[in-house]
C-alpha cells in the first residue's frame, strides 16, 4: 500500500463571488454593424429624396409644357346659324278621356222590378225602356184619383145647374117685387141664393182642377214605372235585377242603372301657364293613344276653365273627340297634341349648347374667331332643345357643344358652317 501525501487545495469561491469578466470584442463589432446601417439608411434616404425630386420636377415642367401648351392651342369648334322660328309650337300633353254625359238612374216609383232589358255594355238610344217596376199601390192610388175627379165633375155640372135654376128663380121673383106681387124679402132670398149658386160653381171648378193636378201628379208617377234612357249611351252599371225591391226616395233612393254618352268623348288636359295665352276654343287638336300606335283621333279643343290652379300653374281644358266608331272608350289615357301659335318668335338651341355656370345660361357665339358669351333668356326647356326669346339673334353663329374651359375672348377656329 503506497502512501500518498495530501496536497492542500485552496476553497473554489461561490459562484457569486467569482470576479466578472468581459470580452471587448462582440460590442465593437455591433456598434460597427450600427454604424453601417445608419450610414446606409441615410444613403438610401438621400437617393429616395433626390429621385422624388427629379421626377416632382419633371412632371411639374411637362404639366407647364402642358398648359402653355393648352394656352397657346386654338379649339375647333363646331358652329351653326341660329335662325328664329315662328311657326306654331307643338305641345304633347297628357290626358284622360271621359264620356261627354253621364248619369245614374233611381227609381221614382217604389215597388218591384218586374222586368229587365239591359245589363253592362247594352248600348241604347233615347227613349228605350230599360226596365218595369211594378207598383200596384201607385196603380190603385191613381185609380181613386181619376174616380174623384170624375165625382167632382159631376158636383161641378150639379152646382152649374142650381146656378141656372137659382138664376131663372131670381129674375121671375125680381119682377114680381117690382109690380108688388111679392114681398122684398123673397126677392132678396132668390137673389141671394143666385149669388151663393154661382159661388158654388166657382168651387166645383177649383175642386175639378186641383183634382186634375192630382191625378197628372200620379200620371207622372205612374210613367216612371217604365224606366227609359234619358239620351244615346251605353249602359256603364247595373245594380238590380228582376225582384229587386226600389224604393223612390229623394235621399235614399235606389239606383237603377249608370249610363254614359260615349259618341263623343271629352278628353280633360292640364295646360301648364306657359302655353296658355296661345290656345284658343276652337282651335284643332289630334289625340293618339298608346296602345293604338298608327291611330290618330281628331278633335276640337271645346272649352277652358279660364282659371289657373294656384298648387299647379295649370288650366283644364277639354278636348271634344268623335266616337261614332266607338273605338275609345271613357276613362283612356291619351296624349293631346296641340299647335300653339307664338306670340314672339324664338330660336331654337340644342341643349348641349348651353352653358350653366355661376352666371347662369349662356351660350358661345363665334364672332370672327372669337369667342363670344350671350346670357339667355329661355322661353321654354324641351328636354333636348330649348328655346330663346332673347340673347340671340338670327344669323349668329352659334357654337355648339362648347369646350370645357371655353371663356369669352378666347380665340377658336371653326369647323365648316351647317345651318341650324
Amino acid at each position: 500500500m503506497t502512501y500518498m501525501p495530501s496536497v492542500p487545495t485552496e476553497p473554489r469561491p461561490a459562484e457569486s463571488e467569482q470576479p466578472c469578466q468581459t470580452n471587448p470584442q462582440p460590442d465593437r463589432y455591433r456598434r460597427r454593424i450600427a454604424r453601417i446601417l445608419g450610414v446606409g439608411a441615410v444613403v438610401a434616404l438621400g437617393a429616395a429624396l433626390a429621385f422624388g425630386a427629379r421626377a416632382h420636377m419633371n412632371r411639374d415642367a411637362e404639366a407647364r409644357a402642358t398648359l402653355a401648351a393648352a394656352r397657346a392651342a386654338v379649339p375647333v369648334v363646331r358652329t351653326a346659324i341660329v335662325k328664329a322660328v315662328d311657326t306654331p309650337r307643338q305641345i304633347d300633353l297628357p290626358g284622360s278621356t271621359q264620356a261627354f254625359d253621364t248619369a245614374t238612374l233611381y227609381a221614382r216609383a217604389t215597388g218591384y222590378v218586374a222586368r229587365r232589358n239591359v245589363d253592362i255594355g247594352s248600348r241604347v238610344h233615347a227613349g228605350d225602356v230599360l226596365a218595369v217596376i211594378s207598383a200596384p199601390d201607385l196603380d190603385q192610388q191613381l185609380a181613386q184619383a181619376r174616380a174623384q175627379l170624375a165625382q167632382m165633375q159631376a158636383q161641378r155640372v150639379q152646382a152649374q145647374t142650381n146656378a141656372e135654376l137659382a138664376q131663372v128663380t131670381n129674375g121671375r121673383t125680381s119682377r114680381l117685387v117690382r109690380d108688388g106681387w111679392s114681398s122684398a124679402q123673397q126677392g132678396d132670398v132668390d137673389r141671394l141664393t143666385f149669388e151663393s149658386s154661382v159661388a158654388a160653381v166657382g168651387v166645383a171648378r177649383a175642386n175639378v182642377m186641383a183634382q186634375q193636378a192630382q191625378v197628372s201628379r200620379l200620371e207622372q208617377l205612374t210613367s216612371y214605372e217604365r224606366v227609359v234612357a234619358p239620351f244615346d249611351g251605353v249602359i256603364t252599371s247595373r245594380h238590380v235585377d228582376v225582384g229587386s225591391l226600389v224604393a223612390a226616395d229623394a235621399n235614399s233612393g235606389t239606383p237603377l242603372f249608370s249610363i254614359a254618352h260615349t259618341n263623343v268623348l271629352r278628353v280633360q288636359v292640364y295646360v301648364p301657364q306657359e302655353d296658355y295665352f296661345g290656345l284658343h276654343d276652337g282651335q284643332p287638336a289630334q289625340v293618339t293613344v298608346p296602345e293604338l300606335p298608327g291611330r290618330v283621333f281628331h278633335g276640337t279643343l271645346a272649352r277652358t276653365a279660364s282659371a289657373l290652379q294656384p298648387s299647379t300653374r295649370t288650366v283644364l281644358a277639354e278636348v271634344d273627340v268623335d266616337n261614332a266608331d266607338g273605338a275609345l272608350t271613357a276613362g283612356l289615357y291619351a296624349i293631346v297634341h296641340l299647335k300653339e301659335p307664338r306670340i314672339y318668335p324664338v330660336v331654337i338651341l340644342p341643349s348641349a349648347a348651353v352653358i350653366f355656370d355661376g352666371r347662369g345660361l349662356n351660350v358661345a357665339v363665334d364672332e370672327n374667331g372669337t369667342a363670344r358669351l350671350h346670357h339667355l333668356d329661355l322661353a321654354a326647356d324641351n328636354g333636348a332643345t330649348v328655346e330663346v326669346r332673347a340673347g340671340l339673334r338670327a344669323g349668329d353663329c352659334l357654337i355648339l357643344n362648347p369646350p370645357i374651359g371655353l371663356a369669352d375672348g378666347m380665340r377658336v377656329t371653326t369647323a365648316p358652317v351647317a345651318n341650324s
